[in-house]
Order: C-alpha cells, then sequence, then structure tokens
C-alpha cells in the first residue's frame, strides 16, 4: 500500500512582511501592525482573513499510515522555524513518497507551503516535481489539481465547486467524529500573542486526526477498504490515542465516546 501522510498547517500573519509591503514603521507594535492589514483587508473584501503570502506556518501536524505503521506528531519542536518546519516535511515527503492528504490542501495548505518556500528559500526535488525530476510525476503529481498524490478531501466531496464546501468541523461531527474541541483557526493568532505555541500544536494534530478520520471513511465509501478493515483501523486509530500523553488527546477521545 502506498503510504499516506496526512497533514494541516496552522499559521499566523507574517508581521515581518506585512511591515515591508505595507511600510509600516518598526515603532508600531506586531499586534498593531497585523490589526492594521486586517483592518485594511476587510474593508477591501469583507473579511480579514490575510492572503496566503502573508501567512506565516507555525505548526505542521501529521498521521503517517504505512504497512508498518501508524504515526501522529508535530513537527520539530515548539521553537523550530518556519524554515525548519518546512524541511522536516519535505523530507517526509522525499524519505516516504507518500499520498498527501488534506482538508481543503488546495485552496490553503499547499499554496502556503508554495509561498513559505519561496521566502524561506527551501526546496524539495520531490514535492515540487511536475515531471522534471521523475516522469512519472508528470501524470501524478503533488501540485495538479486531479492528481492522486494529493488528495483533498473537501474539494473531493464538494465536487470542486466552492459553492458545496463544507466545514471539517462539521463534516466530522456529521460522521459521529469529535470534530473541533476547545479552539478554532480564528484563534491561533491571539493564542500565538500569548506564547501558547502548544496548544496550536495540540489543536492541530486534533485537526489532521479528525482528517483522518474522515480519510478513513472516504476510503470506505470508496470500496479502497471493506467494513471489518475499516473497523480495523479505527480501533487502532483509538488505542493509540489512549496510549498518548496530552489533555487534547484525553478531550478528543472523551468527545469520540459520546
Amino acid at each position: 500500500m502506498i503510504p499516506s501522510l496526512v497533514f494541516d498547517l496552522e499559521t499566523i500573519p507574517d508581521i515581518l512582511a506585512i511591515r515591508r509591503l505595507y511600510k509600516i514603521s518598526d515603532d508600531l507594535g506586531d499586534e498593531d501592525v497585523v490589526n492594521i492589514a486586517m483592518y485594511q483587508r476587510r474593508q477591501k473584501v469583507g473579511h480579514d482573513f490575510l492572503q496566503h503570502h502573508l501567512q506565516k506556518i507555525v505548526a505542521i501536524s501529521c498521521v503517517l499510515k504505512t504497512d508498518e505503521q501508524l504515526k501522529i506528531w508535530s513537527l520539530g519542536i515548539e521553537g523550530s522555524s518556519e524554515a525548519e518546519l518546512l524541511e522536516r516535511f519535505y523530507d517526509g515527503v522525499e524519505k516516504y513518497l507518500p499520498n498527501l492528504v488534506t482538508w481543503n490542501g488546495t485552496g490553503f495548505d499547499l499554496p502556503v507551503l508554495n509561498y513559505r518556500s519561496l521566502v524561506n528559500k527551501v526546496s524539495s526535488s520531490i514535492y515540487f516535481d511536475m515531471g522534471e525530476n521523475n516522469s512519472d510525476f508528470k501524470w501524478n503529481n503533488y501540485l495538479n489539481r486531479f492528481h492522486q498524490r494529493h488528495v483533498d478531501l473537501m474539494d473531493f466531496f464538494a465536487l470542486y465547486s466552492g459553492r458545496n464546501n463544507a466545514s471539517l468541523d462539521h463534516v466530522a461531527k456529521l460522521c459521529g467524529f469529535p470534530g473541533k474541541l476547545d479552539m478554532d483557526g480564528g484563534q491561533v493568532w491571539k493564542t500565538y500573542l500569548k506564547g501558547n505555541i502548544k496548544s496550536i500544536r495540540d489543536y492541530c494534530e486534533t485537526d489532521v486526526v479528525n482528517t483522518y478520520l474522515v480519510y478513513l471513511r472516504f476510503l470506505f465509501i470508496k470500496t479502497h477498504i471493506n467494513k471489518s478493515l475499516y473497523e480495523k483501523e479505527l480501533q487502532e486509530l483509538q488505542e493509540m490515542l489512549e496510549s498518548l500523553d496530552g489533555t487534547h488527546w484525553k478531550s478528543f477521545i472523551q468527545a469520540w465516546q459520546k
């Protein structure tokens, strides 16, 4: 079986980029700088979510499923730089050559990876390959929309139409999975300002496990796995989560059991 790497990013506004592009003085505090950018964005498009190239990655969480193992973790440590997170991510892609699985990866995670790799000068001969290095990647790579090396679950279920999109939280809960607990993406910036990177990483991990659960259901409805194997995979995941430290996992299991 081809390994699957389910992943999720958490980001904050790139303060340095905003200062540079908006020509804001260093005398102004970081929070005020972001407030200016969000205000201008809100005036222009009606919401304050900043563009992809102004997002800075602070966490990448993964679920890796191979024939030999199931692994859940966040890349690096709390103090890891954005460049280090990117390098670790690409190292994993090059080691396992997995199928990438996301929720809204086409609309957010992959474009952010692309821009932030550009900014940080981080390269990958596999992730960015579209057939130049390996001819197999010409017809099936990570970046072309309908190729199988990247499965965007949200895109698939919406039939590639934005008007049909649903949130991961809603879909997970509809399937009987925990969904989001005490945090959502809109709280990441405020949590970062408090210096609580651990909470961001914990939140990212629960998000990626929700995505993995939906992915297992996706494999089941496509008959890529049968009912017996599907239930076995759920049991394996639950047992693993019960063995992990962290209050976020205890809360996740409690919500799942309900």
